[in-house]
Order: structure tokens, then sequence, then C-alpha cells
């Protein structure tokens, strides 16, 4: 009688979620980029629950979305709220952190997994900073170098260096201290907006390090988007309007009054941060005075940084909307 033969070769199981990291997408109208992105996390190891907050798109993102990602959730809150869209989904996640992408950005396979096993070893630390890579399998991201350079160091138990910045698409944070930090502030909208959170993060004792295992993959379309060099400079004046000592306010607000005498961005920058001033003003809160130390010690590095290039100064690409992200006045 013959031997039986083996049985059926069956596929492994897929790995079972994690239920510790929910990712939060905010998108308008760019339906088909969001798509391909909701893709490639619903292909990573870790199958996380997506939510994706829809800034007031006209191209018919959430109805595309569900028929093409039913389990996703969409959010709609029915205007273009830019970066506290993503404030909508955190409130909405009921996992312990929540990780960030925008439409054009994603995750490397294992990524969310090693950044919630930092967050489940270290109770102190609020966000994890990312590493970014441009594109599958592309080049690092300048701002990598800045954040690895901090001036902060590593203080302490948790991992890599504290920073006052970072890429609000490459990072994964605590779902408490997200909400308990207040999330993206309104006056900002969009737009080198991440250091005033970093800000307000370190202010209520929670901890940001960037951690270079855990990395992000960002593919940004059609280069810098028009009138961003202007809305960067605005937002950095109105930070420290909000959050820093009137001298250094004062300083930054004077310095891009001197730049819109020729240059077209900083008028631009210049008239949006006078019609936000009132409200700047209201809402100022000066940071406590350890973490006003730490903002200096940034301030020095990135004054250093621009002196080292004689006369240059940063005026887009690459290296201006990295040294932006990493809380550097090099943007300001």
């Amino acid at each position: 009688m013959p031997e039986p033969g083996p049985g059926p070769v069956r596929d492994p199981a897929p790995p079972a979620p994690d239920r510790r990291v929910t990712v939060v997408v905010i998108t308008r109208n760019r339906r088909d980029q969001l798509l391909a992105t909701l893709d490639r996390l619903a292909a990573l190891p870790e199958r996380p629950e997506v939510v994706v907050v829809d800034n007031d798109s006209t191209d018919g993102t959430p109805a595309a979305v569900a028929g093409r990602h039913p389990g996703v959730a969409v959010l709609t809150p029915g205007r273009n709220l830019g970066a506290p869209g993503r404030t909508l989904g955190v409130r909405y996640a009921r996992t312990p952190y929540v990780a960030f992408c925008d439409d054009d950005s994603g995750w490397e396979p294992g990524s969310l997994a090693r950044a919630a096993d930092l967050l489940d070893r270290h109770a102190g630390l609020g966000l994890v900073a990312a590493r970014v890579r441009v594109g599958d399998g592309g080049e690092d991201d300048p701002l990598n170098e800045v954040l690895a350079a901090s001036p902060l160091g590593s203080p302490g138990d948790p991992p890599g260096p504290r920073v006052l910045g970072f890429l609000a698409c490459a990072a994964v944070a605590r779902r408490a201290a997200y909400l308990e930090a207040g999330g993206y502030h309104p006056l900002l909208f969009l737009g080198g907006e991440e250091t005033l959170f970093a800000y307000d993060l370190l202010a209520r004792g929670w901890d940001v390090r960037f951690c270079p295992e855990v990395v992000a993959v960002h593919s940004p379309v059609g280069g810098v988007r028009p009138g961003r060099p202007a809305v960067q400079r605005r937002n950095a004046v109105v930070t420290a309007l909000l959050r820093r000592p009137l001298p250094v306010a004062l300083r930054q607000a004077r310095a891009l009054a001197l730049d819109a005498r020729r240059d077209p961005d900083a008028r631009e920058a210049l008239r949006g941060v006078l019609a936000r001033l009132p409200a700047a003003l209201r809402e100022r809160r000066t940071l406590p005075p350890a973490v006003e130390a730490a903002a200096r010690r940034v301030d020095l590095q990135g004054k250093a940084a621009a002196e080292a290039r004689p006369g240059r100064r940063p005026r887009g690409g690459a290296s201006r909307r990295a040294s932006a992200r990493a809380g550097s006045p090099a943007d300001r």
C-alpha cells in the first residue's frame, strides 16, 4: 500500500494585529495618494487600526476610502482643520499609542511595533520621533542628521536624543500625553507646527526622543508646496509669541520685519503674524525654566549652523525644512 503523501500546504496564518497602535491620517483632496497610503498601511505586519480625518475634500475621498478600505474609520469635520485635525483622530482612537501619517507617507514594516515597545518600556516617553526615509528604499531625509545632533543629549533612561522638533507624519505619540498637551495648536493651522507641540509636551513633563530604529517613509509629490516657506516663517514667530520670553519673540519678529523689505515670502509671513498677534498674546503661556533653557540650547545650535554657511541664509529646500522641524531658528 503506498505511503500517504504530504498533506496540502497551508499558508501561514497572518500575524495578529498589534492592538497598541492606531494610525491617524489627515488628508485633503489627494484621494489617489491616500488610497495608496492605506494600501501600504493594510500590508504592514502590525495591521494597525486606521483613522482618516478628511479635511473637507471635494474629490470624493470619504466614499473612495469606504469602497476600498471599509474597515478604515473616516472622520469628516466639515471644514479644513489643518494639523489640529489629527486631534480628532486621537480622540477617536482607543489604543494607548497613536502613529501619524499624511497621505504621502507611511511606515516601514515592524516600526510601529518597535515604537510601541519603546513606549511600553519608558513610561515618561510621550512621543517617538522616527527616522525618515524619502521614498521606499530612498535616502535619509536631512532632518535625521539634525535630530541626531540635538544639543539636548540623551539624559536618563529613554533611548535616543531629546529633541524639540520632528516631522509630524513620522511620529508615534502616547495618546494620554498628546491629549494632555492639547495636540496641535489651531493658531498655526499647518506648517512647522511640530516645535510648539514638542514644547507643550516637555512643559507637562513628557519626553520627546529621536529613535532611529523607528522608520517612516515620506514620498512628497511636487516639491515644496506654494506658500509653504511663508507659512513656516509665520508659524515660527507665532510659536515664539505663544511660548518664548518676549525678548526672544521680539527678536524673531524684528528679523522677519527686516526681511520683509526685500523678500515676498517674509512679507506674506509678516502679514500672517500680524493677523494672529491678538490671539497669540491672549493665549501666551511661557515655558517652564528647564524647557526654555532647552529651547535656547537648540536656538544656539541653529545659529551656529547658520553662521557656518557664510553669506547663505536657508531659503527653502530640505535643509531649511529640516531646521524648522527640529526647532532651529534658521527658519525664523
